[in-house]
């Protein structure tokens, strides 16, 4: 009988006496830190998906402990932010006190899991001793000039009332609006607006650069993919455009320059500030009513490629610096302020949206360069090709082109190499309540000031009103502002928004192996040996967001001298999404599954199993809980193995246990769950049939089956007759010479097709084999009367007969 209640009851009380399972911090030759990413204290229960999450990825750290190495798996909480005040507003609770009961509900659950977690080492960031050195780390970015603070139009959330950064707005399909695309807030898919506010930014871009340097990283492609792209790292040449009648130029960036003799005409910004002198008096008119109308649209809406181009002539030309053309100047809202120069060289011939363009307005259209498939007359050519019509670069290649014509521009100082990237800097102010106070005061002047390290940690008022209307919560703190004169004086007064939870999981990861550290964030001595994480699991989501994040703090905070390592995350896996009828699992749907029933009545172990072989792990799949019962009978024949009599092992049965190990042993190095656990199975039911199993091979099958049910493990390990954890075992090697076949399966075929198969003695001669092939009924049937033109052997696979 499984008595899994009892069992898991006593195991994860028995993991609570610290000197039973065996740790060590002094082995950093050999260490390794398992890190699942941060839970979210929004909610006051563990869903089906954050089980995903953190049951597989804790038999990882098991398995590891089990090969040698000193596991390091913490746990804690992203306190902060919008998901946890969410709830609070919802329940009418203040946050601090909703967020620190779901902690303790979701510590609760998280033991439940029987994860081998140091607890030891929580952090929480809404605490104290957390935020002080987030705020730490705000005034290090601010004295390396890699904070600061400027006027923007940021992306305001009129739902959450709150500004967004970049990586936080989503394209969305509007269902009431003839599916036309919008930029969303990715928390309420509200459409986000433009407002211009002063707020603070982390130079990220500074690191553009090396953050496109993945050599070093095991990541998923995808991700690696998503972060290149969000970078948008593009090379080209900056090319200065002179206008007629003014002394004024426009500065234009192009990745292809070798096209420059194609630009027929030019498209700026309906906001580029050069639009006001260079308009004539007889466009004015429509130019006014069209940058009105372009003002009311979102940067999605003006960059889909599916939309109709429009634009107006501002009755003003530039003169092509190549070949010294007049070319028109219209504004279009196609193109954007915030990117690149704010206008573009129009290449209509050779760039799709150009040409569409060119075609609505009859604007002149030159071809320049020439390649396979070129079609002139009904579409833009957009490939490399050959450079033509464009004198000093007519019948150069693509790449040639632009070399030589970067060279050209520089040599006649109208132009130059650049490098641009689309990595905008991380916004990370917020309008709203719960989160880090930023460390900022201002004078009667309104300069801004670093609050001194001898202040922090800059608590969270508590007197706030802090339900959104769209002003900063802490604004409305007595306390806040009586504290901030007392300190700094009469007319100072305090900076009132607070950081972007993605700053508090930004450095985490450094916080876990010194928690308790009053003096600094982390001693660098102890971090640089414990880190970077040697495998990393969460959601694919936090591709662009917290990942790229964490990659530029990590990277600062080495060249600021306080770290030594260049990445935080070694080995990156993502674990697949489950599903409810086809929709991720989120409390923000309603539409999660809470695991507390199927742990009730299968139990803790049984439940982690169920979700490991429900699919491949970075793939996931719609939850059904049909399949639970066949893990629990599984579990239920791991027992009755193991109670079978002590004897001797068949050699048949010997050969199954060590084959298992090699396979398990394989699966989990690649993160295999589902089959690790099809081969135990298998195993299982071929050793059912067993009169009896030697103890030595039940502590085998024991040992592997541990990382996968803990629980259970434990006490088939101690009802073996040993005292102490199964944890502390090494992983089971396997004996080469006990899973060498005797004997094989060949195919036979005649004529290519498969006609049977025979199993033969791996010691068998050809001539052998090769008469036993033909003495199969079926291939009797292909060859009889026939004549055998050629007898083709395969060793040890496949034998053809060819007959004619």
């Amino acid at each position: 009988m499984y008595d899994h209640k009892n069992i898991e009851k006593k195991w994860q009380n028995k993991w609570k006496e610290k000197s039973f399972v065996r740790k060590s911090r002094d082995k950093s030759n050999d260490k390794f830190y398992s890190l699942t990413m941060f839970s979210y204290p929004s909610g006051s229960n563990l869903h089906v998906g954050h089980w995903y999450n953190y049951g597989p990825a804790d038999t990882i750290a098991r398995y590891m402990k089990m090969k040698g190495y000193d596991v390091f798996q913490p746990q804690g909480f992203d306190a902060f932010g919008l998901p946890a005040e969410n709830f609070a507003i919802k329940n009418d609770i203040h946050p601090a006190v909703s967020t620190k009961k779901n902690i303790d509900t979701m510590r609760k659950q998280l033991d439940r899991i029987g994860a081998m977690y140091d607890w030891d080492n929580i952090v929480v960031t809404c605490q104290e001793d957390y935020y002080k050195w987030t705020q730490w780390l705000f005034l290090e970015l601010y004295k390396n000039n890699l904070a600061y603070q400027r006027n923007a139009p940021v992306n305001w959330c009129p739902e959450c009332a709150t500004v967004l950064a970049n990586e936080q707005v989503k394209q969305y399909t509007s269902s009431s609006n003839d599916g036309q695309p919008y930029n969303g807030c990715d928390r309420c898919k509200t459409e986000v607006i433009l407002k211009d506010l002063t707020q603070w930014f982390f130079k990220i871009t500074n690191y553009a650069e090396e953050l496109l340097d993945f050599s070093r990283l095991d990541w998923p492609k995808k991700t690696i993919l998503m972060q290149n792209h969000w970078i948008g790292k593009s090379e080209g040449a900056i090319v200065h455009f002179t206008l007629e009648g003014y002394q004024d130029t426009i500065e234009v960036f192009t990745t292809r320059p070798d096209t420059l003799f194609g630009a027929t005409y030019m498209v700026v910004a309906p906001e580029h500030p050069i639009v006001d002198t260079i308009t004539t008096d007889q466009n004015k008119q429509k130019i006014a009513k069209y940058r009105k109308e372009s003002s009311t649209k979102n940067e999605m809406q003006r960059t889909e490629l599916n939309k109709d181009k429009s634009g107006v002539f501002t009755g003003s030309y530039a003169i092509n610096p190549v070949n010294k053309k007049k070319i028109p100047i219209w504004i279009g809202d196609y193109v954007l302020l915030s990117y690149g120069s704010g206008a573009i060289m129009a290449v209509p011939g050779h760039d799709e949206r150009d040409y569409e363009f060119a075609k609505k307005y009859s604007l002149d259209i030159a071809q320049v360069v020439d390649g396979e498939g070129a079609n002139f007359k009904d579409e833009a050519y957009t490939k490399d090709g050959i450079a033509i019509n464009s004198d000093f670069i007519d019948g150069l290649s693509t790449d040639d082109a632009k070399s030589e014509m970067i060279d050209y521009l520089e040599k006649k100082d109208i132009g130059k190499r650049k490098i641009n990237y689309k990595l905008k800097d991380w916004l990370i102010s917020r309008q709203r309540y719960w989160g880090t106070p930023i460390p900022i005061v201002y004078d009667p002047n309104g300069a801004p000031h670093p609050i001194p390290e001898e202040h922090l940690p800059w608590t969270l008022p508590a007197d706030v009103e802090y339900k959104p209307k769209g002003t900063s919560p802490l604004g409305t703190s007595d306390e806040l502002i009586k504290r901030t004169e007392d300190i700094f004086g009469k007319g100072w007064r305090p900076e009132i928004d607070t950081m972007d939870t993605f700053v508090c999981s930004s450095w985490y990861y450094l916080r876990y192996p010194d928690n308790l550290n009053s003096d600094k964030p982390f001693d660098s001595e102890i971090i640089n040996k414990m880190l970077p994480v040697d495998i990393y699991i969460g959601g694919s989501e936090h591709a662009t967001m917290h990942l790229l994040y964490a990659r530029f703090m990590t990277k600062a905070l080495r060249d600021m001298g306080h770290i030594n390592f260049d990445e935080p995350f070694k080995r990156l896996f993502h674990q697949g999404i489950i599903t409810k009828d086809g929709a991720k699992m989120s409390k923000s749907r309603g539409n999660t599954v809470s695991p507390d029933d199927f742990i009730e009545n299968y139990g803790s172990d049984t439940f982690r199993c169920y979700l490991m072989f429900m699919g491949p792990y970075d793939e996931g799949g719609d939850w059904n809980d049909k399949g639970i019962t066949g893990i629990f009978r599984f579990l239920s024949k791991v027992i009755s193995v193991c109670e079978k009599g002590d004897g001797e092992t068949s050699s048949e049965s010997q050969k199954m246990i060590h084959k298992t190990i090699k396979g398990v042993t394989e699966d989990l190095d690649k993160i295999k769950f589902n089959t690790a656990l099809s081969k135990m199975m298998t195993c299982m039911n071929q050793l059912s049939s067993s009169i009896t199993l030697s103890k030595k091979d039940k502590s085998i099958l024991i040992k592997m089956i541990s990382p996968f049910a803990p629980h259970l493990s434990e006490e088939l390990w101690e009802k073996l007759g040993y005292s102490t954890s199964v944890f502390n075992e090494k992983w089971p090697q396997y004996d080469k010479s006990k899973i060498i076949d005797d004997s094989m399966t060949i195919a036979v075929q005649v004529n290519g097709k498969l006609r049977g198969s025979i199993e033969v003695s791996i010691n068998m001669v050809k001539d052998d084999i090769l008469a036993m092939a033909k003495n199969i009924d079926n291939v009797q049937r292909f060859i009889g009367g026939a004549s055998i033109i050629k007898e083709i052997y395969v060793p040890n696979k496949l034998v053809n007969l060819v007959v004619k």
